[in-house]
């Protein structure tokens, strides 16, 4: 399943809370010609994957959720206030002896 970092957390808390935006809204990522696309929705689609916590909500189409299960969510804000989302893929728990 997708993790989000506590920064990522913040920055999609702190983007769909700004004045103006529709209580319930979220960041819908989903496939489009391949490629992921990030917007603010009001509410997700019927058939996206909800993931929320911390006040944080992000919706998901079928193929952006297959393709981030194993990933983890981060982002940075620049100087100018603009959020930027990087993907890392989840290390796999080691066994110990």
């Amino acid at each position: 399943m997708l993790t989000l970092t506590p920064t990522a957390v913040e920055v999609v808390r702190s983007l769909t809370s700004d004045d103006g935006v529709p209580e319930g809204t979220g960041l819908r990522i989903a496939n489009q010609d391949g490629r992921l696309a990030l917007a603010l929705v009001p509410q997700p689609d019927d058939a996206d994957r909800v993931i929320s916590g911390e006040g944080a909500r992000l919706f998901l189409d079928d193929s952006a959720a297959a393709y981030l299960d194993d990933k983890i969510l981060d982002a940075a804000v620049d100087d100018q206030g603009n959020p930027t989302f990087t993907l890392a893929t989840q290390q796999p728990p080691t066994a110990t002896m």
